[in-house]
């Protein structure tokens, strides 16, 4: 099956798709974990977005192993692309999914995929099901009916355009703020101490609207012109201002 060098490398990019797919939905749009939210010692939220970053970094560095498998590939004119490739990124989308949920959720109890749930084991068996197994079955379904030789089909090529296509669509939204978001949240590094905050927020004319009890993460009303200059006073990560934010544009406190 992993013969060809197109489901080999797809699936590593299938894989890589998967965590992204998992700290954009689960981390930043819902919110419903970080990937070290039960590790002791772990409560503050500086931390938690490091690491997070830290994931994403990661996943990144799958992915562009993939991507030059695939180039390389196609660089040999070996025959794989479409359906074959399709099968195998959806393998490795599932394939990562049942990782991250037996060895995160079950194994070293990391985090779970709904923390506030009265019920978690249902949601981790949820987003094993539906985005682990299945995938997982239809990639090798599709993988299992290859021929080499046969037709290509187009399709799933297509497909697999279109899901990167609105993926970097969706990148592209989460730069700019939601128009009914009148305030800034800024994430200080770690060891900022509250003196520095208050000097951030007298040289970019900001309010304080609401702080956690370390001042590590504040709500700030300042001005859109001066969001970037809190990177200069220490700040992490700023909404409003575009990368590297993302999705964190759309965060609220």
């Amino acid at each position: 099956m992993f013969k060809s060098p197109w489901t080999r490398w797809g699936a590593v990019l299938g894989f890589a798709l998967g965590g992204f797919f998992d700290g954009i939905v689960l981390h930043q749009i819902l919110q419903w974990h970080h990937l070290l939210s039960l590790v002791p010692g772990m409560a503050d939220m500086r931390l938690q977005v490091l690491w997070d970053g830290y994931f994403h970094a990661l996943m990144y560095v799958v992915a562009a192993v993939g991507l030059f498998g695939l180039w390389r590939a196609h660089k040999s004119r070996e025959e794989g692309w479409g359906r074959p490739l399709f099968g195998s990124v959806l393998l490795g989308f599932g394939v990562w999914h049942i990782v991250d949920s037996v060895l995160s959720h079950w194994v070293l109890g990391i985090h779970r995929i709904k923390l506030d749930s009265p019920n978690p084991l249902m949601w981790d068996l949820i987003w094993f099901a539906a985005f682990g197994a299945l995938p997982l079955i239809i990639g090798f379904l599709m993988l299992r009916g290859f021929r080499p030789g046969g037709p290509r089909i187009s399709g799933p090529a297509a497909a697999v355009l279109l899901l990167g296509l609105i993926t970097g669509a969706a990148g592209a939204w989460s730069l700019k703020p939601p128009p009914d978001q009148p305030f800034t949240t800024v994430v200080f590094a770690p060891g900022t101490n509250p003196n520095q905050v208050w000097s951030a927020l007298s040289a970019t004319d900001a309010r304080l609207v609401w702080t956690d009890p370390s001042m590590g993460v504040v709500v700030v009303d300042a001005p859109a012109d001066q969001r970037w200059s809190f990177y200069r006073h220490g700040a992490l990560l700023v909404s409003g201002s575009g990368v590297p934010a993302g999705c964190f544009n759309w965060s609220r406190a």
